[in-house]
């Protein structure tokens, strides 16, 4: 394993699964679970779009680098990433090297079938949603896949199938036990 530390994360895009998957992965593994945006919102005592609103993306992305690299220095955790995290070279190389990443890939169409309706999703809240989605998954894709060990489809299976897969794939991969 590539990784100086044990920890299993989570990238992909806004409605992949991250956080959902990411919940039932630490809970059959027995380790604690982070969300890198969770964290910044209990940081904040508000929500992201609130940050978006007073920070702009760019006051949100630092405290999202600060936050990656405090969770990043943990050991032995399940860490669901915010679908912005690859942007900064620094988060991805802190990802990279603090445990193994799992992309959660889905395709754009099944991503705005799970997110059209979210209203806590800022760099949706455009004229035309469904567009910037596509958008945000032709820039992110490649960085997605730069940082990642293992791409994983989610597809149409349930949350509880793909974990099953994603454990079975990750146990030659490195030690997963609590």
């Amino acid at each position: 394993m590539k990784a100086e530390r044990n920890n299993l994360v989570l990238v992909g895009m806004m409605g992949a699964g991250k956080t959902t998957v990411g919940r039932l992965l630490a809970r059959r593994l027995k380790r604690s679970f982070y969300d890198s945006d969770e964290e910044i919102e209990r940081r904040c005592g508000v929500r992201i779009p609130v940050i978006f609103d007073i920070e702009g993306e760019a006051g949100f992305r630092a405290r999202e680098t600060q936050a990656i690299a405090e969770l990043c220095a943990l050991d032995g955790v399940v860490l669901a990433t915010g679908g912005g995290a690859v942007l900064a070279e620094e988060n991805r190389r802190q990802l990279a090297a603090n445990g193994t990443v799992v992309y959660l890939h889905a395709r754009p169409g099944h991503l705005w079938q799970r997110v059209r309706h979210d209203r806590n999703r800022p760099l949706l809240a455009t004229p035309d949603p469904q567009k910037k989605l596509e958008d945000l998954y032709a820039e992110r894709d490649p960085l997605y896949r730069e940082v990642a060990d293992i791409v994983m489809d989610t597809g149409r299976q349930s949350v509880q199938t793909l974990a099953r897969d994603l454990l079975a794939r990750l146990n030659p991969l490195c030690k997963l036990s609590a």
